[in-house]
């Protein structure tokens, strides 16, 4: 049953009003399927059967506020509500562009006809408002229950964007993608798909897996591993078992990423920038994983070389070009926590560090992922990672890079003209800043004066 929301008020509404005219309104899609998974729906489509469009309009047009979608698709939008208004629809691939659809309104299709041009059977299943019943053609209420994704019909292959729906799917509700599906995906191609789009399922991947590894393995498993040849190239890269006993980068790449998805912060801005972070830390090691003269597996300096695929592959993805510039340095510095934690570095490491990274808070957490990413090893309490944070809440850098206490405008105050020096002056007093010549506004514009009077600043 809906839950009382003034979209299931509404929805009741219309199904009755929708009745009353002679017709059948379901609720169809996620919010049937959450509602058996006992999650609250976000938002509420529902398919009208048996009216033709201009009187569904008309019915809708008597108590909402409504905006129609194209001009044949049989699709409205109820304004100020979370709610979508369809009828049934065929649909035929015409080309290979994910766009090349020929889409039908037709409000009198049968059930069965109507949900066979769905993703999954778990997102085939109608719910009857006025019954308060469910209809389910393609036994999609059993595959729930055995946490079981499969593909409705064999005109999933038609849009190739469904394999990466089935990667963030299975990632989202736990489920095993079924054999059958993971063939039929390995049999299709990604191609003619917009990049935003495929971005669109990664970004649902990382911010909604519940566990994400699932998805990872499923994409490895169906072969489509290899449209993002930089995390294919973990797949069978080795690493030392006294260090890493769970495997392989790959292996240990998708425990990292269950580790983050159960620590998400739920900022969905933080969350992307970590979550693609640890998703690419390990990139370097392909290109530098040797077996050294003492026998052992090393992957020297992998931090620093995994900044070039990170971009890379990044980029593949999105134009989105402040998230990449915010993740590489996350990825070339992962490291560096451990490292300054054994060396006890100092207030001006820590300064630059977070000047680089942009927060600490963010490297501490794909610190934490990357550690807990080797089972059976449990990873206990992190020593770098507490005391990083507390150095860095002490010099106001946990959460932002070291913000410039000198502007131009101090230097005009002091009499200086704006000219191409005032770069080169602002970077050489921001440098001593971060060593900790200074902390305040008092103390940096003393430094500033002596240092415009110094040998230095006159050539």
């Amino acid at each position: 049953m809906l839950p009382d929301t003034k979209e299931a008020r509404a929805a009741r509404r219309i199904a009755a009003d929708v009745k009353a005219a002679g017709g059948r309104a379901y609720c169809v899609g996620g919010a049937v399927r959450d509602m058996l998974l006992g999650l609250p729906p976000k938002d509420i489509d529902l398919e009208i059967y048996s009216l033709p469009p201009e009187r569904i309009e008309e019915i809708l047009e008597g108590r909402f506020r409504i905006e129609k979608v194209g001009k044949s698709f049989g699709v409205w939008i109820l304004k100020g509500l979370d709610i979508d208004v369809s009828v049934p629809r065929r649909e035929r691939k015409t080309g290979l562009s994910h766009k090349d659809f020929a889409i039908d309104a037709d409000p009198f299709l049968s059930v069965e006809e109507a949900c066979a041009r769905r993703d999954f059977t778990v997102n085939a299943i109608l719910y009857d408002i006025e019954k308060d019943e469910f209809i389910d053609p393609f036994g999609g209420m059993e595959d729930l229950k055995r946490g079981l994704l499969r593909h409705t019909s064999d005109r999933f292959a038609e849009d190739p964007l469904r394999v990466l729906r089935a990667m963030q799917f299975a990632a989202r509700f736990n489920m095993e993608v079924c054999p059958e599906t993971v063939g039929l995906c390995s049999r299709i191609k990604m191609e003619a798909l917009p990049a935003e789009r495929v971005f669109e399922e990664w970004k649902k991947l990382i911010l909604k897996g519940k566990k994400i590894s699932i998805g990872l393995k499923f994409l490895r498993d169906c072969g489509w591993i290899k449209y993002f040849p930089e995390l294919a190239a973990t797949v069978g890269c080795e690493q030392d078992p006294s260090w890493h006993p769970e495997g392989d980068v790959f292996t240990h790449t998708m425990h990292c990423m269950d580790s983050f998805a159960a620590d998400r912060i739920g900022d969905d801005k933080e969350d992307l920038i970590v979550g693609l972070a640890v998703l690419c830390h390990d990139f370097g090691k392909p290109l530098c994983t040797r077996r050294g003269d003492d026998g052992k597996i090393h992957s020297y300096a992998h931090d620093v070389l995994g900044a070039g695929p990170a971009r890379t592959f990044l980029e593949r993805l999105t134009r989105e070009r402040a998230l990449i510039d915010a993740v590489i340095p996350l990825v070339e510095r992962h490291m560096a926590i451990l490292d300054m934690w054994r060396s006890n570095a100092g207030d001006a490491a820590i300064r630059r560090l977070a000047n680089k990274v942009g927060r600490i808070d963010r490297l501490v957490r794909i610190d934490k992922a990357d550690r807990q990413g080797r089972p059976p090893v449990e990873a206990g309490p992190s020593p770098q990672g507490e005391w990083i944070i507390a150095k860095a809440e002490a010099l106001a850098v946990k959460d932002s890079a070291p913000k410039p206490i000198i502007m131009g405008r101090d230097l005009i105050a002091m009499g200086l003209k704006p000219s191409v020096k005032f770069s080169e002056i602002l970077k050489a007093v921001y440098e001593a800043q971060l060593d900790g010549a200074f902390s305040d506004k008092a103390s940096a514009l003393s430094y500033l004066k002596n240092f415009l009077d110094s040998p230095k600043a006159q050539q």
